[in-house]
């Protein structure tokens, strides 16, 4: 990992590390996360597609057949309360992101249009059913999935003057200035990381506990890749996964050159919430 920091240094290209801490993965052992980090994101382009897009995974949900009470039975949202409950969260109470935007659109037919990218990510996790979610990393140095001390700031989206604290054991998204920015897992993301139509340094994450998270993850995150290819410059996004024997990635941010995974090799592109909270 050394020398892949030197010689991406050189390469005037910064990282941004992603590490999962033991106790987590412990708590869910069938983790699996995709990574995509963007450094220059066109947020705001091929609106109309985004929203039509996002309205026919609406349609085909909404006419799955799927009932309110059938929700929390899905593989992928089941397995997310399991490891809501095991850190203490009430899943009834604090759902996922994915099973709040599942029941919105079962109960209401519709979601809330916000940017483009949050609104592809949202399209993308009522496909997937499973949490997908894009931050704003511009203020952001790393992020640590762990369970807080208690003593992180975190500040509530709309409300960044009223900070507020996680509970002791709560997992959250933590930076290397011991900032929190999001409560129980991906249940809400901090206005900090906030994807705002004015983003453009991004990174991407689509995360799934249950028994086939890996395929899951695996072909979503190649979707999300496919699709966020007119919103970037080519070669331009890079790409790792999470999972028990790969706790940690260091993702490039270069703004040109190849496209590139985590580990420095060419990565084939084009080919084939929500926000936290």
């Amino acid at each position: 990992m050394e020398q892949l920091a030197t010689d991406e240094k050189e390469r005037n290209v910064d990282l941004f590390e992603v590490t999962f801490a033991d106790d987590v993965l412990e708590m869910a052992p069938d983790l699996y996360v995709g990574l995509i980090a963007a450094p220059a994101v066109r947020n705001l382009e091929r609106r109309s597609e985004v929203e039509a897009l996002l309205a026919h995974m609406e349609r085909e949900l909404a006419g799955s057949g799927l009932r309110t009470d059938e929700i929390s039975e899905l593989a992928t949202i089941s397995a997310w309360r399991k490891a809501y409950s095991a850190f203490g969260a009430k899943p009834a109470r604090y759902p996922c992101a994915a099973e709040s935007l599942i029941r919105r659109v079962v109960e209401h037919g519709s979601l809330p249009r916000i940017n483009t990218m949050v609104d592809l990510c949202n399209a993308i996790s009522l496909k997937s059913r499973t949490p997908i979610a894009c931050c704003d990393i511009s203020q952001v140095d790393r992020f640590t999935i762990r369970k807080a001390g208690g003593s992180e700031p975190y500040l509530p989206i709309g409300k960044p003057d009223q900070p507020e604290y996680p509970a002791e054991g709560e997992v959250i998204y933590a930076d290397g200035m011991n900032r929190a920015h999001s409560r129980r897992w991906n249940w809400r993301q901090s206005d900090t990381i906030k994807a705002t139509g004015e983003s453009r340094r991004l990174l991407f994450t689509v995360e799934a506990v249950h028994k086939d998270a890996k395929a899951l993850v695996e072909a979503t995150t190649s979707l999300l890749l496919e699709l966020l290819q007119p919103f970037t410059d080519e070669g331009t996004l890079s790409v790792a996964f999470i999972h028990a024997e790969a706790r940690m990635q260091r993702l490039s941010l270069h703004r040109t050159g190849g496209a590139m995974t985590h580990d420095g090799c060419p990565t084939e592109l084009g080919a084939s919430e929500e926000r936290t909270g």
